[in-house]
């Protein structure tokens, strides 16, 4: 873990990591993404951490891995879908919209770090698969239409649909949402297919779908849901960031955070 200087910010630093922070060509899609990443910087200014946000896009790999060096903990957002090439999907696929390689390939850097240095990450929806890609896993490229997973049709901002996801007991996500079994927000086209090595499915909707992912033997988890959607029930973001809190103090009893 980076030290820090006696004059320095001494609150921890979690690196909120997004696909890109300009999509000028859709700007509608840009604004709900916006809001979604912001409340959960939000929600982490609030419990105590530094936050910084970072496209993955707009900087080359080194630099994003540069710039969140010193990060106690990082979570990698929603976003578009991740490019076939880096886990030998179809190059043509049903629902196919644009893709941003420097984003996967930062971000896929990023999750394989964090596993090295033991530091925290979580990962919601795009951020969810990315951290199965990152461990060899693979993707179901589009679910189809008949799916409790999107509301088909819908503007941008009424995408998500609302279902129940059974949560595996004595997993860490159960402990932090204090529940078997949680209501959750998503919006999503596309879904875990083949697991990545050392991952374990610890959430999964009625129709089967790996809703969230932990690894064996690292403080890293993926959601596919969205915790900081507005109409997620009320809490539910707030556990993900204090379990975060709960990981980075574990690793380091010197940092302090708020409740």
């Amino acid at each position: 873990m980076t030290g820090r200087s006696p004059h320095a910010d001494q609150r921890p630093h979690l690196a909120v990591v997004e696909v890109t922070r300009f999509r000028p060509r859709d700007t509608e899609y840009h604004a709900y993404v916006d809001m979604l990443n912001s409340r959960v910087a939000a929600e982490a200014e609030a419990q105590g951490f530094r936050v910084t946000r970072t496209g993955a896009a707009d900087v080359a790999t080194a630099q994003l891995l540069a710039l969140t060096d010193s990060a106690e903990a990082i979570v990698i957002m929603g976003g578009e879908d991740i490019a076939p090439r880096f886990y030998d999907g179809s190059l043509s696929y049903p629902a196919q919209g644009q893709h941003f390689e420097t984003a996967d390939e930062g971000q896929l850097a990023l999750v394989r770090r964090a596993f090295g240095r033991g530091t925290p990450l979580l990962g919601i929806c795009r951020g969810h698969q990315i951290i199965n890609v990152a461990f060899g896993g693979t993707l179901q490229q589009d679910i189809g239409d008949d799916t409790i997973h999107k509301n088909l049709g819908a503007p941008v901002s009424r995408a998500m649909a609302g279902h129940p996801v059974d949560l595996a007991e004595g997993s860490d996500l159960a402990r932090a949402l204090r529940a078997q079994s949680v209501q959750v927000q998503s919006a999503h086209h596309q879904s875990i297919d083949e697991l990545g090595s050392g991952l374990v499915v610890v959430g999964t909707a009625p129709d089967g779908s790996p809703e969230a992912v932990e690894h064996r033997s690292a403080p890293i988890t993926g959601v596919q849901f969205h915790p900081e959607d507005p109409g997620a029930p009320d809490g539910q973001l707030a556990s993900l960031v204090a379990e975060l809190g709960r990981a980075v103090r574990q690793d380091s009893g010197a940092i302090s955070l708020s409740a």
